[in-house]
């Protein structure tokens, strides 16, 4: 069932569309296309500790390549070229992905499974045994500082101690070269040591980014929380003194009229105190708050996740991203319109719909609501249809934002919104399907 707050026709609210709630740094954000550097967070740190282990496991492989042609013909040579094809391009691949920053802890688990498939594969493809060490050695710090990116504490741990010492085995028996166990234990005891300093930097420098995280957020909440209580305060007080001064007046001459003048007098008043009345539910003060777009985020998944009808939800990029409030408000409010209409118009639930909530680049924030239902033609929808243009479009351009809006008769409807405009954003009207305001 539709949520208690999403249920009203946010069509008829204003309170997060009029330009003065725009705030001076989402004007200047809106203007330049441009927003400010965002805080520290953990997925900043992520990023630099998954590039730096990358870039370390491709240098260290880089040197290790002067070492495989030496040993190529001691394998079976279609067993050795697949190895080095699969251990390479895995290290190729962590790099690509780490530097475009997608896929980025799946890719470090592929490098962390590769080595440990080639490893465990070695002694059954061995044609002349091998005195010193083999270069998948070399390798094995790549492979636990990849794990450690890519897989929980609890698994890189296991992976630290256990690879390491497969290959200490490995290498005490007749297809490792048969030398002495001390050296297979001393080479997996040094694997260890190396691979565990790598593990702890980036397990503690994460637990502190998280700590860093929370504090951010509480610092927030505890802001937003106190700024909104005084812009309350100051609004409450705004409109006890239009009250005061307006309505009250109105009612005393109201009652005190006999003459057609005073009469007149009395409704001219009574116009101008519905005008103030009027002009103060408009006017929302800009009172400062922030909010954290995981938090926006969180309320529209949920609403979305509470409708009558399935819907495909994805998430992603969020970070650390800061909204100001009242943008904040405008962005839920129109995504929550857009999966209304959807719900209402699109067709049953049957109907393919989605949900798409990130973060892109720039600092900017999207929210797409899509549909495969029955879509409309945007050139047939009447001037003074209001629903999509009051509730969606106009809400996020007084917001410093933009909707984008597409649809096709029989092809379903998507809404793209954005904020702030940054270049290139264009704002499309294209809402009703002409029968029913949406």
């Amino acid at each position: 069932m539709t949520p208690p707050e999403a249920a009203p026709d946010r069509s008829s609210a204003p309170a997060a569309t009029t330009p003065a709630a725009t705030t001076p740094a989402a004007t200047t954000a809106a203007a330049t296309g441009k927003l400010p550097r965002q805080p520290l967070s953990r997925k900043r740190v992520d990023t630099v500790l998954s590039r730096s282990v990358a870039w370390f496991g491709a240098v260290f492989g880089l040197q290790t390549l002067l070492a495989i042609p030496a040993q190529f013909p001691l394998g079976d040579p279609l067993w050795a070229t697949i190895t080095v094809g699969a251990v390479y391009g895995s290290l190729v691949l962590a790099v690509f992905c780490s530097t475009i920053k997608r896929f980025v802890v799946g890719s470090h688990r592929v490098v962390a499974i590769v080595y440990v498939l080639a490893l465990l594969t070695w002694p059954f493809f061995v044609v002349e045994p091998q005195m010193g060490s083999h270069w998948l050695y070399q390798l094995t710090t790549v492979a636990t500082a990849c794990a450690a990116v890519g897989l929980r504490v609890r698994g890189a741990s296991i992976y630290l101690f256990t690879v390491p010492f497969i290959y200490g085995i490995i290498r005490a028996t007749p297809a490792g070269g048969g030398g002495p166990w001390e050296i297979g234990l001393f080479d997996a005891i040094f694997a260890v040591i190396l691979g565990g300093g790598v593990l702890v930097i980036v397990t503690m420098t994460r637990v502190a980014a998280t700590s860093v995280d929370e504090a951010q957020s509480t610092a927030l909440d505890r802001y937003s929380h106190a700024v909104r209580q005084h812009a309350t305060e100051v609004e409450r007080v705004h409109v006890d003194s239009i009250v005061h001064d307006s309505v009250l007046t109105t009612f005393l001459t109201a009652a005190r009229s006999e003459s057609p003048a005073e009469k007149a007098l009395a409704s001219t008043m009574a116009g101008n105190a519905m005008r103030h009345l009027e002009e103060a539910t408009q006017a929302t003060p800009d009172d400062g708050s922030t909010v954290r777009f995981r938090q926006v985020a969180e309320r529209i998944v949920a609403t979305a996740r509470e409708l009558a009808v399935p819907i495909s939800i994805r998430v992603r990029s969020l970070d650390t991203r800061i909204l100001p409030a009242v943008q904040a408000d405008a962005l839920y409010s129109a995504a929550v319109q857009s999966m209304l209409n959807s719900v209402q118009h699109a067709g049953g639930p049957d109907v393919r719909r989605w949900l798409r909530v990130s973060g892109v680049q720039g600092g900017a924030v999207e929210i797409e609501i899509g549909d495969a239902g029955v879509g409309f033609d945007p050139t047939t929808v009447p001037l003074e249809r209001l629903g999509v243009r009051r509730s969606i479009i106009e809400r996020m351009a007084n917001a410093g934002g933009a909707a984008d809006i597409r649809s096709v008769a029989g092809s379903g409807t998507t809404v793209r919104l954005s904020w702030p405009v940054l270049a290139g954003t264009v704002s499309v009207l294209g809402d009703d399907d002409g029968k029913d305001e949406r």
